[in-house]
């Protein structure tokens, strides 16, 4: 296939609350490669599983207002229980910013704010969802 997504950044005030929060939420991991430059590893390095990886660098300028509504992508991560990685989110500082809702006879599906104000979501595959 063409043209697919194969590298994902998010920018960030706090490198470092934001790398503890994604590894305390999904486990990922963050080699340096430049200064102020991290990779995000979702997966081991030669995984089968579909997904990619991505980068983390400090934010150039000031983030949108909460109610502004987001300038970028948002990545939605798939996981295997909502409700417990919803609950990992809030833990680690994170906000829902649109609880989670069916997506009928398919997912449940969420978007939360990390701790930078990033948007991102979580979905979890379910053909019973309504």
């Amino acid at each position: 296939m063409k043209n697919r997504v194969v590298h994902f950044e998010i920018q960030v005030d706090d490198a470092e609350r934001a790398m503890k929060f994604y590894g305390d939420v999904f486990g990922w991991t963050f080699p340096k490669f430049m200064d102020n430059y991290w990779g995000i590893m979702t997966d081991e390095k030669d995984s089968k599983e579909p997904g990619i990886n991505g980068g983390l660098l400090a934010r150039p300028c000031p983030p949108p207002k909460p109610e502004q509504g987001t300038n970028a992508f948002v990545c939605t991560v798939q996981v295997e229980n909502f409700d417990e990685i919803a609950a990992k989110i809030e833990k680690a500082g994170g906000k829902v910013a649109m609880p989670k809702f069916a997506i009928m006879n398919m997912a449940w599906q969420g978007y939360f704010l990390d701790t930078e104000g990033n948007t991102f979501g979580i979905h979890q595959a379910d053909p019973n969802a309504k």
